[in-house]
């Protein structure tokens, strides 16, 4: 290349738009720079030629060092676009944005010799497209994340563009429907006019809004009537041709239908006004005016046309005067509430008559607690009024009247609660009488039962089978006497308000008076079977005692060559059970149930059977005192609770016992 084509590729380099800078590939020393290079990198002309390129550019060398290193190795152009880099220019930091191309030179034989370095400066341009991109990402989030209902529609199908959540939300679509046209995404919006709205804003660029429109959408397989304000504005394309709307709703179902429902309510309260013949008044504080309804004009035989109110004083009784003058004016004061009930008696100015009414009113007050005006109601009151004078005068008559009867009474309830203390005191005497009586019988009844024993044993070898017969009658008479005086102590004690209550586990219950029938169960081939029992609050020993007479009657009153089979079931009593018992109908009781296939009974014993000293049966054929199941009932009763056997036949017995639970 001669010396002339040299001088032109070098002025071509150093007026390029494009920065150039060319270093040598082993010492990476900068040997061209032109003026855009200087421009676009910021950096002097003398810190950059000769020097050591990373010398000058050390702020970005940890960044493209190995990558410069690579393609004079390699012989491969390094390019990049747009990159942020900080670079100090004139001693300020900046962050600029350049494209940039590492590109080798080579000589004939492949070597790279020198390494050219394009790079243009692209921070005006990104920065922007920055700035439209987050305005427009700016205008999206306002769109979508905005309170309102927001769409838009676009071409002549009226294509759905664009909805935010709150559109979709009105629609009841999900966003599959965008991209679609909206009759046929949402086909019931052909029942509206709402396309001719959209034709008509396309043909003419103006914009159209409406209000409280009654719209019809299907949601989730329904229809649903709603009410929107909306407003579709033209939306032009990028040569301002009307191509779409923008269009904003807003849903008002709400306040229509409680604008409706408040009118529905003014009708509503007319018509009870009218039906309840009340009159209407309202007093303008502001002038005084007073206005009176129909009504009230005709009972008050007076017109106030807009006149001053204190002018119908003068037509109330004159006693009532001062008192409904002082009762409005405390009305108007803010302390007041505002509230007016006064009943007064008005006399008609032509024909004299005398009418009682009762008014109530409320006043207005303005945000500074000024009055405006106050609106009220009166009540033609005179035929109440009257009666309840009669009425009180009667009552008087009867009051006086009870007040004698109330003497009387009070007489015989210091009678009745004499008489209830000497029962008390009756009734303990009869309990110390039979605990005495049980407990001092039970002596001579041991020393007749040891000197029988004695005796027998004396004379046995003497006497004859029928003479020793006696003796074993008088002993086994003691025995049942001696279990009778025993149960009798039990019975008696049994109504002692001493005792306490406490947690007893109804299982363990069972289980003990189980194993204290053991030899018993054996002998008979008994067969008892039971779900799981509670827990309850109770006395432990009255608890046992219940478990072991009524297993006990389970086990002795049998059928002759039957096994018994004895089921205990606990289960929580039904409502309807309860209200047919003496119980108490705010608690909860668990009914346990004990159901035998023994003799049973016939169902009108089931009552007299809890009865002390009842038996149904011969002490021949079956032992006892006729004690235990009366014993049960007054367990129960102590407990709060109820035994029957309503359910009992000739073929086994059922007992029911119902324990509030605990």
């Amino acid at each position: 290349m001669n010396i002339e084509n040299q001088l032109e590729l070098y002025l071509l380099v150093m007026n390029a738009p494009v920065g150039i800078c060319v270093l040598d590939a082993q010492s990476l020393k900068a040997e061209i720079v032109n003026d855009s290079y200087v421009a676009a990198t910021g950096k002097p002309r003398e810190a950059i030629l000769g020097h050591f390129h990373w010398d000058t550019f050390s702020e970005v060398r940890h960044l493209y060092e190995n990558t410069l290193a690579d393609v004079v190795t390699s012989g491969h152009p390094y390019s990049v676009s747009e990159a942020k880099v900080s670079l100090f220019k004139q001693g300020k930091e900046e962050t600029i944005y350049l494209s940039f191309v590492y590109a080798p030179l080579k000589d004939s034989t492949g070597i790279v010799k020198k390494v050219a370095v394009w790079v243009m400066d692209h921070t005006q341009q990104v920065t922007q497209r920055q700035r439209v991109e987050e305005s427009e990402k700016f205008a999206r989030t306002v769109f979508y994340n905005s309170p309102v209902a927001k769409l838009v529609y676009t071409g002549p199908s009226m294509v759905l563009r664009e909805a935010n959540e709150k559109m979709l939300e009105i629609f009841g679509r999900g966003d599959s429907i965008i991209g679609m046209p909206i009759m046929e995404a949402v086909p019931e919006m052909k029942e509206t006019h709402l396309f001719q709205a959209y034709h008509q804003v396309l043909s003419t660029g103006e914009t159209h809004s409406e209000t409280a429109v009654r719209i019809m959408f299907v949601r989730n397989g329904s229809p649903y009537y709603g009410y929107y304000d909306y407003t579709y504005k033209p939306l032009p394309d990028a040569e301002g041709k009307i191509h779409g709307v923008i269009c904003t709703a807003i849903d008002v179902t709400e306040q229509v239908m409680a604008r409706n429902k408040l009118q529905e309510a003014e009708q509503s309260m007319r018509g009870a006004v009218d039906l309840a013949q009340l009159g209407t008044w309202s007093i303008d504080v502001a002038s005084n005016g007073l206005t009176y309804s129909d009504r009230l004009i005709e009972w008050f035989g007076y017109d106030p046309a807009a006149k001053d109110y204190n002018e119908v004083i003068p037509i109330l009784l004159e006693e009532d005067q001062e008192r409904v003058a002082k009762a409005v004016a405390w009305a108007l004061n803010p302390e007041s509430g505002g509230l007016y009930d006064e009943t007064y008696t008005v006399i008609h100015p032509n024909t004299g008559k005398k009418r009682i009414l009762h008014a109530q009113g409320k006043t207005v007050f303005d945000p500074e607690g000024n009055p405006i005006r106050m609106n009220g109601t009166a009540q033609d009151v005179t035929i109440q009024t009257e009666l309840q004078i009669e009425l009180e005068n009667l009552v008087q008559e009867r009051t006086e009247e009870l007040g004698a009867v109330i003497e009387e009474l009070r007489a015989t309830n210091e009678e009745l609660e004499q008489t209830n203390v000497q029962l008390l005191q009756l009734n303990e005497e009869l309990e110390q009488f039979a605990y005495i009586a049980s407990h001092d019988l039970q002596e001579p009844l041991r020393k007749i039962s040891t000197f029988t024993g004695l005796l027998q044993g004396r004379i046995e070898s003497h006497l004859d089978a029928k003479s020793l017969s006696y003796i074993d009658k008088i002993k086994d008479a003691a025995s049942r006497m001696g279990k009778l005086i025993r149960d009798v102590l039990a019975y008696s004690a049994l109504p002692k308000d001493e005792q306490v209550f406490v947690e007893v586990n109804l299982e363990e219950i069972a289980r003990q008076t189980l194993e204290d029938y053991e030899v018993v169960i054996e002998r008979t081939g008994a067969q008892i079977t039971r779900n799981a029992l509670p827990v309850i609050t109770g006395i432990p020993l009255q608890m046992s005692q219940l478990f072991f007479n009524l297993i006990g009657n389970a086990l002795k009153f049998i059928q002759p060559g039957t096994k018994p089979t004895i089921h205990i079931h606990c289960s929580v009593a039904a409502p309807e059970e309860i209200h047919l018992l003496t119980l108490n109908k705010a608690l909860s009781y668990y009914k346990i149930q004990f159901t035998d296939n023994g003799i049973g009974m016939r169902p009108e014993d089931t009552h007299k059977i809890f009865n002390i000293f009842q038996k149904l049966h011969g002490s021949t054929e079956f032992a006892g005192t006729g004690i235990g199941l009366a014993m049960c009932k007054k367990i129960v009763q102590n407990h709060n609770g109820d035994i029957n056997a309503d359910e009992s036949t000739a073929n086994g017995a059922v007992f029911n016992v119902y324990l509030p639970k605990s």
